[in-house]
């Protein structure tokens, strides 16, 4: 290849898709175009392997267009803002208007596939992601949508998960008996890397991506505690106590806060016990278990106490 591949929100934080596409596609010596929101030292990192990084707005056609020059590849895909869908317009604009891309990887959610015209969720962001992929498809661009389902690396099973476990050895969430199957967001980057790399196959398809296995809060529990190597106890705890404590403590953007709102909503109604096997059908390798995930980043889960001893 001579053209680069595009990835904007290559500096995202929570998950860092884009960052590790950037990190995958220049492990393959593939030329990247990283677009980044501001020059930092998250700029510097995807300098440094190799990726040439430009700035730029997602909701300013000019910046895309300037960052589109010259690509006929791109993954687009932007943190969770009130201005998604704004954004997704604009790119798609752009990409109509140079008429010569090859693929555009679009980044949903999984609980687009359950949504209708007439049966959507009270996310603000659910919603935003099912009409950006209405005006994707209506677009007849080279689309491919991959939908993902809650990450593992979400403030629900990361942030939440590790402050409740080192305080006490407990899991502390709102969902009753519900199932659910979190991903690695490195899987979702390395599955998004093999339809950039060679994106013929996949063009016009869509991709629902899970963990290996959908298990209640218990079983996920266990999966910590053989991670850990000590005994961590899943808590259901009432709703709204926790969004107004718990959520609350996190001082997220209020869309953000929604978000996540409804998806612990939608967790205690079961609505997130999902399983699919795309991951391992397009990367050649089963996906990250809830176990494996946990034991690669105990540290943040560690005792308050060893915390303190370790400081």
């Amino acid at each position: 290849m001579v053209d680069p591949i595009l990835v904007t929100g290559a500096a995202g934080r929570v998950g860092a898709v884009g960052r590790m596409v950037v990190e995958l596609l220049r492990a393959r010596a593939l030329p990247v175009r990283a677009l980044v929101h501001h020059e930092d030292e998250r700029a510097d990192a995807l300098r440094a392997t190799g990726a040439e990084v430009v700035a730029g707005d997602l909701t300013r056609a000019g910046d895309i267009a300037r960052a589109l020059q010259g690509c006929r590849r791109l993954y687009f895909g932007m943190s969770v803002s009130a201005r998604y869908l704004e954004a997704t317009v604009i790119a798609a604009a752009v990409a109509r208007d140079r008429g010569d891309l090859e693929v555009l990887v679009n980044i949903s959610q999984m609980t687009v596939s359950e949504m209708t015209l007439t049966h959507q969720t009270d996310s603000p962001q659910h919603r935003q992601h099912w009409l950006a992929e209405q005006v994707l498809d209506w677009s007849a661009l080279p689309v491919v949508h991959v939908r993902p389902t809650v990450f593992l690396e979400n403030p629900l099973f990361l942030d939440l998960a590790a402050a409740s476990i080192a305080r006490d050895s407990t899991l502390r969430l709102p969902f009753g008996a519900g199932r659910t199957s979190p991903i690695a967001a490195r899987d979702v980057a390395a599955v998004v890397a093999e339809i950039l790399a060679s994106p013929a196959a996949h063009v016009g398809k869509v991709y629902e991506l899970t963990g290996p296995r959908s298990e209640d809060m218990n079983a996920v529990a266990a999966e910590y505690s053989d991670a850990l190597h000590r005994s961590i106890t899943y808590v259901d705890v009432p709703f709204e106590p926790w969004r107004d404590e718990d959520l609350r403590r996190l001082s997220l953007p209020e869309h953000v806060f929604e978000h996540l709102s409804t998806m612990a909503r939608l967790h205690a109604a079961n609505r997130y016990d999902r399983l699919t096997h795309d991951v391992e059908a397009i990367t050649g390798r089963p996906a990250t278990s809830v176990r494996e995930f946990v034991a690669r980043h105990a540290d943040r889960f560690a005792e308050e106490g060893g915390r303190r001893k370790g400081s």
